[in-house]
């Protein structure tokens, strides 16, 4: 089967990535502000095909696209992103702009302030083209909501992009923007970055710093979704970092992301193949066995695992999960309840059904969970695994038709438990199946070692 590239069919300018444009500004031969124009139009193209935004900013981003030209002028650019294209999801903070979560039953209020992370980019003169779409309150990992309808897939417009940071993925994968913004509480970075071809990194916890926090509590991460390990890099730099607002940041910097060398000679990898809900699409199995040989073929030493408390995490992650859905929808008015998206409705009452007890078990055992994988990964510099188990599916489905599941957790095994760890982990392409559906392969590094991730990521792509 013949299948397109949906960066095909973007204009040269919106294939650069962010060492490419910022060269060029710097020695003047592209203009910030040319490059958000031709940005924006994909923006307006990918809108009409596949739903990706809910708002497409044209003032804001060309005043922010001539302010970088000015600097990038006068020789004093304000970061290494400075004039680039970027997106935030519409769940996260932006400065006056109404924030919908997806939801029509809550007031769009806009913020007075900016996220942190949302502020830091901001001060470094990135380019904000708009918000992209999520499900309401970034729930499950699809993208479809009350407020915004169905987004799609550029690879196939009857397939989901996957979610919750699924408009984000489209936008990075047909060229509209260099850098995106997610947020990743059970994958929502990873996900839709597998669905789509990209790549996207949900970083160790605290390395971004997030205001107000998710409802979700410490199983959620904010992170960037790009065309490559390098942007991601670029973009993740200047998020990091401490911020007061954030109570759960660790109050100590973590380890940099600079300077990381990284080589699969001699080095000990697990091989994590078996999804703790499912069972892997032999498709899937075979594009990572393939990568798996080759990384094999370079001295790696690589050892199949199955994670500690294999047959907990499933109940371990909707506990916190569902507690966190009860939590978010009793926040909502009283008489705005039956606007909520049914799914979200239905997990938020198996939420306010979790006894105490039994959220603080959950809780104990997370705990376990967490310290018994810091020890995996004292054993193995890295742990490598499916991003998802199978391909992306049609479009407005929480689970794959005629499957027989019920919810997004039971076909995420290989995401939310390393949200539970907190550990780093990324998603990045690695083929397709035979009737052109993306195929992403995850790697694991331990906590603090986002660099690593990062240039082992780097080191794959060249490989595969």
């Amino acid at each position: 089967m013949t299948v397109s590239d949906p960066l095909n069919d973007a204009s040269d300018l919106c294939r650069l990535g962010v060492a490419e444009l910022t060269a060029a500004y710097a020695a003047g031969t592209l203009s910030p502000v040319e490059v958000a124009g031709a940005c924006l139009a994909r923006a307006e193209e990918v809108q009409g095909a596949h739903n990706a935004f809910t708002l497409i900013d044209h003032e804001a981003a060309l005043s922010q696209a001539r302010a970088a030209e000015a600097r990038w002028r006068a020789g004093s650019p304000a970061s290494a992103i400075d004039g680039v294209p970027t997106t935030i999801k519409d769940i996260v903070w932006v400065k006056d702009r109404a924030i919908g979560y997806g939801s029509v039953a809550a007031e769009p209020v806009p913020p007075s302030r900016d996220a942190p992370a949302v502020a830091r980019l901001r001060a470094a003169g990135a380019v904000f083209l708009g918000l992209t779409t999520t499900p309401e309150f970034g729930w499950k990992a699809i993208t479809d909501s009350p407020r915004s309808g169905v987004t799609t897939n550029p690879w196939n417009a009857t397939l989901t992009p996957g979610g919750s940071s699924g408009g984000a993925a489209v936008a990075a994968a047909t060229g509209a923007g260099v850098l995106h913004l997610g947020s990743d509480g059970g994958g929502s970075i990873r996900i839709p970055s597998s669905f789509t071809g990209i790549f996207g990194i949900k970083p160790t916890f605290g390395r971004v710093p997030a205001h107000p926090p998710s409802p979700f509590g410490s199983v959620s991460h904010v992170g960037p979704m790009a065309r490559s390990p390098g942007d991601a890099a670029a973009m993740l730099e200047v998020m990091a970092g401490r911020d007061i607002s954030d109570w759960m940041q660790p109050p100590v910097e973590l380890p940099s992301l600079a300077g990381s060398r990284f080589t699969f000679e001699g080095a000990s990898i697990g091989y994590w193949h078996r999804s703790p809900h499912g069972s892997v699409d032999p498709e899937v199995a075979a594009r990572i066995d393939a990568v798996v040989d080759r990384l094999r073929a370079e001295g790696a030493r690589i050892e199949p695992i199955d994670l500690p408390d294999h047959d907990d995490l499933f109940e371990i992650f909707t506990t916190h999960w569902y507690a966190g859905a009860a939590a978010r929808v009793a926040a909502l008015p009283p008489d705005r309840l039956d606007q909520v998206d049914p799914g979200l409705q239905a997990v938020a009452a198996a939420g306010r059904a979790i006894p105490a007890h039994d959220y603080v078990l959950a809780t104990q055992r997370r705990v376990a969970f967490g310290a018994a994988m810091d020890a995996l990964l004292e054993r193995f510099a890295l742990l490598l695994s499916p991003a998802t188990a199978i391909a992306a599916f049609a479009a407005g489905e929480e689970v794959p038709p005629g499957s027989g599941l019920g919810r997004w957790t039971e076909w995420a095994g290989f995401s939310y438990p390393i949200n539970l760890s907190q550990q780093p982990a990324c998603s990045l392409p690695c083929g397709l199946t035979g009737n052109g559906r993306p195929v992403g392969l995850q790697l694991i590094g331990p906590r603090g070692a986002d660099a690593r991730v990062l240039e082992a990521a780097r080191t794959v792509l060249s490989l595969i």
